[in-house]
């Protein structure tokens, strides 16, 4: 079962966060061969997505980042929206869902421009 976090982006600024994975019995899950997957979208039945890129930063310590661009923020309605978060075994392919929740996108004043 996927945990349950709330994230907060905020809009026109690069959003950067690294997490952890552990398996079922509280180690760290060694994410070689995985690849990670992860969005958010306005409810779940909504075409429109807008994508995080994951990157392993730690294969052996469970360590991956999920990043969004200014430039990708900055397209973002400021709202409530859904997200998760999914590893693929390359092998196997595997879906695990790891994480879950609300991402809240809070509205911008200064832009990049």
């Amino acid at each position: 079962m996927a945990e349950y976090v709330e994230i907060t982006i905020e809009q026109n600024a690069s959003f950067n966060t690294t997490v952890n994975i552990n398996d079922s019995s509280g180690a760290l899950f060694n994410l070689t061969g995985h690849t990670g997957k992860a969005q958010i979208r306005k409810s779940y039945y909504s075409s429109t997505a807008h994508n995080f890129v994951v990157t392993t930063s730690s294969p052996t310590e469970g360590e991956l980042t999920l990043t969004m661009t200014s430039a990708v923020t900055a397209n973002i309605t400021p709202g409530r929206y859904v997200y998760d978060l999914i590893i693929v075994n390359n092998n196997t392919n595997v879906v695990t869902r790891i994480f879950e929740g609300i991402a809240v996108v809070r509205p911008g004043v200064t832009r990049n421009e």
